[in-house]
C-alpha cells in the first residue's frame, strides 16, 4: 500500500456528465455527491473521477478527499470503497486529492469525515463493483445475477469461470453508472470494521511521508515570519539594514494585515536560500510595534470579568418550566463557578506551505484541513478565480483545527509575490504558539434544585465566553443561543431550565479547537452534576441515571439510552464502586458531542500537589467503527490531550500577547503523566456513524477532577487545575 500527493502525476483533463469514462484502458468510477460535482478524465492520460481508478493490470487507485492529519481518515475511508468494491486492499494505491468540488466537502473538521463521506464512497465502491459484474456477464452472456465479486475477480456461478477485474476495465468503462448501487449488508463487509493497518504507516515510520514543511520545488526560497504581537495592532518601524546584509538574504517584505477572518494579523518575514539564513536575519531585525486596541488585553483581568458577568443576571437565550418555583420548593440548592483558559492547537507540525504564484497561474502545498478555503481566501487576495488557484494537499502533522485557517498560506503568497519566486513558510514553535487562533476562554455559573423525591428539578447555567462568530461578526460579544445549544438541549430530564449568556468580547482570534466548546461545557456540567450528588448524598453514577429517567421527552429518548449505555460501560470495566487505597479515587463523566457518545471513569491517585492517573476506562458510541485500531488510537488521544488540559495546558496573556512561548511554558501531556492502563471500547454499532475526532475530550478533565475528589483532594472548578 502506498499513499502518493496527485502532483506527482501528469495529468490531462475534461469534464464528463455523471457517467463512466473510458481513458486509455482504465475504468473510472463516478458517483453523485451532496454538492452535485462532476469527475473528470483525461484522453492521454488518466485522472480518476471522484474516488476509483482500475487500470487494466488491474491495479486499482482509490482518491480520498479529506485532509489526513495522522486521524487515519486516508485509510478508513478508502477501505469502506475497497469493501464495496471487492477489491484487494493489497493491490490498492490510496493518493490523497487536491483541493477539487469533484470530491465533495473536502473541509476536514467537526468530526464530519466518515458521517458525511462515508455513504457516497461506499457507493463509488458499489458502483464499480456492479460495472464489472455486469462486464462479466455480458462477457458470458448470462444474467447479472449468476455473477458475483470477490477479491479484484468476477466469478461465475454456473461453471466457476472467472475474470479478473483488469480484462473487464474496457467493457466495464461503456457501461452507464447505476444511480443507486446495493450496498453490501453488515454481514458481507469484508475490510469495515477490521484493524487494517494504516496504509502509510511503513512510510511513516521511515520517515518518507512528505509533510507541508517537507515539500521542496525548484528555485524554492525559505521564510521567516515575525507577526503584530498583538491583535489589531500594527508594524510601527523595521531596520532591515542588519538582515540585508547577511549573505543570502533575499528580501525583507513587510506583511500588511490581510482583512479577513483567514487572513495574516500582519507581520514582516525574511525571505532567503535557506530557513537557517532566513531565522538568523529575521532575529536580527530590530522592531517596533503598535499595540492597538488590544494592547491592554490580560488573561487574568479578563477572567474575573466573565465571573462577574456569570454570577449576576443575564441574556436569556432559553427557558423552560418555571425556574423561580423550582428553586423555592427545593430541599437541597447548590451553586458553582467554573473557568476554562485559552488554549493553543500547538499541533507539531507548525504552520506550514509552499506557494508559486506566477502570472498565469498560482500553486500551493500546504498543510491543510481546509483546501477549498485556501482557494478562496487566495483568489481574493490576489484577484483570481478560485478556480484557478492549484492546492496541493500534503499530509498535515497534527492540526487538532488550527489548519482550517489559511493566514500561513496568503503570507507564504504574499512573499512568493514579493520575490518572484516559490517561497516555503514554516512558522517556528514560538509564532505558532504567539500568532493562533484560539479555544475560548470561559466562565460559567451553574445553579440547581433538587425536590422532595430526589429529583433535580430545576437548573440554571449562565455562560460567558468569546465566541467564534466575533471572527466573523466583531459586534458579537457574548454566546448566542446557537453556541448554547448543547446545554439547552441536554439528555438531562429537568422540568425547569434557564440558560444565560453573558458578555465576554473577543481580544484575540477565536477559533476551532478540538472539541470546541464541549471541552468547557462538558467539564461544568459533569464536575456540578458529581457536586450535586455529593450534596444529594448519592452515589454519583446512581445519581446521572435517576437524571436520565426523569427525561420524558420522547425527542431525546434515543440520546438519553445512549448516553447511559456508555454510562453503564464505562462503570463496569472500570469496577465502579471497588474499594481503592486510601488516597485513590474514581471519578466518572458521560458527554453527548458532535452526534457521538462518551463516557471515562477515570483512576486517580493524590500525594499532595502530586496527581498520578493510573487508568482510564473509556466506553464509545459513534454508531458503526470502521477501523477499530485507528478508532481506539483516536480515543487514546483524546485521553492523553485531555489530561493535559486538565492539569496544565493554558494559553495566557498579557499587554495584549501571548505570553507562552514554546512546551516549555505551554506544557502539553509528557510521558511521564500517561495513564498506565487505556481501556477503549466501542458500543453502538448498529447506528450509523457518527464523529471521533472530537467526543473523546470533553469527558477526561470533569472524570479526572471527579476522581481527585473521591480520593481526598480538593475540588477543582478551574481547568488547567494549577489555575485554580
Amino acid at each position: 500500500m502506498s499513499m502518493l500527493d496527485s502532483s506527482q502525476m501528469a495529468l490531462n483533463r475534461r469534464e464528463f456528465l455523471k457517467t463512466s469514462g473510458l481513458a486509455l484502458g482504465g475504468l473510472a468510477i463516478g458517483v453523485s455527491l451532496p454538492l452535485g460535482v462532476l469527475g473528470k478524465v483525461g484522453n492521454s492520460a488518466f485522472e480518476p473521477n471522484a474516488f476509483v481508478y482500475i487500470d487494466r493490470s488491474g491495479a486499482t487507485t482509490i482518491y480520498c478527499g479529506r485532509c489526513e492529519m495522522g486521524q487515519g481518515i486516508s485509510t478508513a475511508l478508502p477501505a469502506a470503497v475497497a469493501d464495496e468494491l471487492e477489491a484487494d486492499w493489497s493491490r490498492v494505491t490510496v493518493l490523497q486529492g487536491d483541493a477539487n468540488a469533484k470530491y465533495g466537502p473536502q473541509g476536514t473538521g467537526g468530526s464530519r469525515s466518515i458521517n458525511v463521506m462515508l455513504e457516497p464512497m461506499r457507493k463509488a465502491g458499489a458502483a464499480g463493483r456492479e460495472m464489472l459484474v455486469a462486464a462479466a456477464a455480458q462477457t458470458w452472456n448470462l444474467p447479472v445475477e449468476d455473477c458475483y465479486a470477490k477479491l479484484h475477480t468476477v466469478y461465475n456461478r454456473i461453471d466457476d469461470r472467472k475474470l479478473a477485474y483488469g480484462e473487464l476495465v474496457a467493457l466495464a468503462s461503456e457501461l452507464p453508472v447505476p444511480d443507486q448501487p446495493t450496498l453490501k449488508t453488515r454481514d458481507q463487509f469484508r475490510y469495515i470494521g477490521q484493524p487494517l493497518p494504516r496504509h502509510d504507516q511503513g512510510e511513516v515510520v521511515v520517515g518518507r511521508r512528505i509533510y507541508g514543511a517537507d515539500k521542496k520545488v525548484p528555485g524554492v526560497k525559505y521564510a521567516a515570519i515575525r507577526h503584530v504581537p498583538v491583535f489589531g495592532g500594527s508594524l510601527k518601524s523595521v531596520d532591515k539594514s542588519a538582515a540585508l546584509a547577511m549573505p543570502g538574504v533575499v528580501e525583507v517584505v513587510e506583511i500588511p494585515r490581510f482583512e479577513k477572518p483567514f487572513g495574516s494579523v500582519g507581520g514582516v518575514a525574511v525571505v532567503a536560500d535557506n530557513n537557517w539564513v532566513a531565522q538568523q536575519a529575521l532575529a536580527a531585525l530590530k522592531i517596533e510595534w503598535e499595540p492597538g486596541p488590544n494592547g491592554s488585553y490580560d488573561t487574568t483581568q479578563y477572567k474575573q470579568l466573565l465571573v462577574a458577568n456569570v454570577e449576576s443576571p443575564a441574556k436569556i437565550e432559553f427557558e423552560k418550566g418555571s425556574l423561580d418555583k423550582a428553586f423555592k420548593q427545593a430541599t437541597v440548592r447548590h451553586a458553582a463557578t467554573y473557568l476554562g483558559s485559552h488554549l493553543s492547537h500547538s499541533p507539531m507540525e507548525p504552520m506550514a506551505s509552499l506557494v508559486w504564484v506566477q502570472e498565469d497561474r498560482c500553486e500551493v502545498w500546504a498543510s491543510t484541513q481546509d483546501p477549498e478555503g485556501i482557494q478562496k481566501t487566495l483568489a481574493e487576495y490576489l484577484g483570481r478565480k478560485p478556480g484557478d488557484i492549484t492546492v496541493r494537499v500534503m499530509m498535515a502533522g497534527g492540526a487538532f483545527g488550527r489548519k482550517f485557517m489559511c493566514d500561513y498560506v496568503q503570507e507564504a503568497a504574499a512573499l512568493s509575490k514579493a520575490v518572484g519566486a516559490p517561497v516555503s513558510l514554516t512558522w517556528s514553535r514560538e509564532e505558532d504558539t504567539r500568532t493562533g487562533y484560539y479555544h475560548s476562554c470561559s466562565a460559567q455559573h451553574i445553579e440547581a434544585s433538587i425536590d422532595s423525591d430526589g429529583k433535580v428539578s430545576g437548573w440554571l447555567q449562565r455562560i460567558a465566553f468569546p465566541t467564534i462568530d466575533s471572527l466573523f461578526n466583531p459586534a458579537i460579544v457574548q454566546p448566542t443561543a446557537d453556541d448554547l445549544e448543547d446545554i439547552s438541549k441536554h439528555p438531562y430530564g429537568i422540568a425547569s431550565m434557564r440558560v444565560e449568556s453573558g458578555l465576554a468580547p473577543a481580544h484575540t482570534r477565536i477559533g476551532w479547537y478540538r472539541s470546541v466548546y464541549a471541552i468547557f461545557y462538558g467539564f461544568a456540567v459533569n464536575v456540578f452534576t458529581d457536586e450535586l450528588a455529593r450534596a444529594a448524598g448519592v452515589d454519583t453514577l446512581e445519581f446521572i441515571r435517576g437524571i436520565y429517567d426523569n427525561n420524558h421527552d420522547p425527542q431525546q429518548q434515543e440520546q438519553v439510552q445512549r448516553c447511559r449505555a456508555v454510562l453503564n460501560k464505562a462503570a463496569d470495566m472500570a469496577g465502579w464502586g471497588r474499594t481503592l487505597p486510601a488516597g485513590q479515587g474514581m471519578g466518572i463523566a458521560v458527554h453527548h458531542s458532535f452526534e457521538s457518545y462518551v463516557a471515562m471513569v477515570v483512576h486517580a491517585e493524590v500525594k499532595g500537589d502530586e496527581i498520578t492517573v493510573h487508568r482510564v476506562d473509556c466506553a464509545v458510541d459513534c454508531g458503526l467503527v470502521l477501523n477499530p485500531d485507528i478508532a481506539t488510537a483516536q480515543m487514546e488521544g483524546a485521553v492523553i490531550m485531555g489530561i493535559g488540559l486538565a492539569l496544565e495546558t493554558e494559553i495566557n496573556f498579557k499587554d495584549g500577547a501571548v505570553v507562552n512561548s514554546n512546551f516549555h511554558d505551554y506544557k502539553v501531556t509528557r510521558i511521564s503523566a500517561a495513564p498506565a492502563e487505556i481501556n477503549v471500547t466501542f458500543i453502538g454499532q448498529d447506528y450509523r456513524s457518527t464523529g471521533l475526532g472530537e467526543p473523546g475530550v470533553p469527558t477526561l478533565a470533569p472524570a479526572l477532577v471527579n476522581a481527585i475528589v473521591a480520593a481526598g483532594g480538593p475540588r477543582y472548578r478551574s481547568l488547567p487545575i494549577k489555575a485554580a
